[in-house]
């Protein structure tokens, strides 16, 4: 059975070459014209990744992500946007609404093609994968050094060195923690500062030296220890309690 998504844009001409590309490809795609339509096509068709627009009548793509995501069931549900707002503080708006990568109009067909069965195989994966429970940090990276051998085990090391050294160079300005907040790993502090910098998963794995299954996995934890479906929820509560040093 195909593959199902979602394809969101109120240009006819755009929505009609992506769905033609895509249905070559192999995928059944759904379309829609506007955020309100796309919404209620997730709820009846369980999507498995959502191409959209920002700018639509009715409702804009970010008002339709938003949304999207406080559905647990779709709170990891790859998100990308397709889109000519791509100013940084566009970017760091729609991650923080929980998009997954950002598209530049106009774009490449073949492209967009690569974005899409990247996310689809890494979403797969986590999936596939155990829910994660939280661990010292030590304990749970020993796992991905022994299967991905030496080398990324000194990366991961050399890393946490530097990770460590700037966390302490910050640690006079950086606010206390709120006591009712919830114990993070060294790892997952990591990736929350680099995500309420607006950063993807997909650079903050790049930027961490991590996988993107990984990262994924940091991010899940955050939201379960959070108790939030979305980015933006992640952001306000980190805000809220204390837990990124910018704030």
């Amino acid at each position: 059975m195909p593959l199902t998504i979602l394809v969101a844009d109120d240009d006819f001409a755009t929505r009609l070459s992506i769905i033609d590309y895509l249905e070559i490809t192999g995928y059944s795609v759904i379309p829609a014209e506007n955020g309100k339509e796309a919404l209620g096509l997730v709820e009846e068709f369980q999507p498995h990744l959502i191409v959209t627009d920002i700018t639509m009548p009715e409702m804009d793509g970010y008002e339709f992500v938003r949304r999207v995501r406080t559905r647990p069931a779709f709170r990891l549900l790859p998100v990308i946007f397709l889109t000519e707002r791509t100013s940084t503080e566009e970017r760091i708006r729609g991650y923080q609404m929980g998009c997954d990568n950002y598209l530049a109009k106009p774009f490449e067909l073949s492209e967009l093609g690569a974005v899409i069965r990247s996310l689809l195989d890494r979403y797969a994966l986590i999936a596939q994968a155990p829910s994660p429970s939280p661990k010292p940090e030590s304990t749970a990276t020993e796992p991905a050094s022994r299967a991905n051998g030496n080398a990324e085990a000194s990366i991961l090391t050399q890393q946490k060195s530097k990770t460590a050294d700037s966390l302490r160079d910050s640690s006079a300005s950086r606010p206390s923690i709120d006591r009712n907040a919830p114990p993070l790993t060294q790892r997952e502090q990591e990736v929350l500062d680099l995500l309420t910098e607006g950063l993807s998963n997909i650079q903050i794995g790049d930027r961490l030296h991590l996988s993107h299954r990984t990262v994924e996995k940091h991010v899940s934890s955050l939201f379960r220890k959070t108790l939030s479906n979305n980015r933006a929820e992640l952001v306000r509560f980190a805000m809220e309690h204390h837990l990124i040093g910018n704030w």
